[in-house]
């Protein structure tokens, strides 16, 4: 009964550090030093009581399958606590042939500031559309972008700092249309 409450503990305590791991990164890469270095305090604290356990444990397999286990779960949950959270800003591009101005009109009626830049493809002048919203509205906007303009190119890309123009306002909460 020991070993497999050992083995409980372990998987909880790696349940806990690998989502750290992977909200500090995002933090790392959105430059927010100050979390991200508390995080780090923390998920290292977590991890080496997980693997000092493990190594108390060498005797029992199942100590170490749960410190994978662990691992593989808490990435799991990472990534889901990660998309949920969706920190920062995207630049959505969008090289849109038929229906720009209904696109436009569209986006900006849903409360989005959108910049629309001519440009030149192979077919002759085509319309650019930049979007920068909140990450985790980003396929709220794709989404429209596919109803009004199916054959539109456009490519998403992570922004690193966003000041000025007109940005929509973000909660913890996605905006409900109205």
């Amino acid at each position: 009964m020991e070993a497999l409450l050992t083995a409980l503990f372990i998987f909880l305590l790696r349940l806990v550090d690998v989502p750290l791991s992977t909200v500090r990164i995002v933090l790392m890469v959105r430059g927010q030093r100050r979390v991200a270095t508390l995080l780090a305090f923390f998920e290292s604290l977590v991890w080496i009581t997980a693997i000092s356990r493990v190594f108390a444990h060498l005797d029992a397999p199942l100590s170490m399958l749960a410190f994978a286990a662990g691992f593989a779960s808490g990435t799991a949950l990472g990534m889901t606590l990660e998309a949920w959270f969706a920190p920062g800003q995207v630049l959505i591009r969008a090289i849109v042939r038929e229906g720009a101005e209904d696109l436009v009109a569209e986006l900006r009626s849903e409360g989005y500031g959108v910049t629309v830049v001519r440009g030149e493809g192979r077919a002759g002048e085509v319309p650019i559309l930049f979007v920068v919203v909140p990450r985790r509205r980003a396929e709220a906007v794709l989404a429209t972008i596919r109803r009004l303009a199916p054959r539109a190119f456009v490519t998403v890309e992570g922004v690193q700092r966003a000041i000025g123009g007109h940005l929509p306002s973000v909660g913890f909460l996605p905006t409900v249309r109205r």
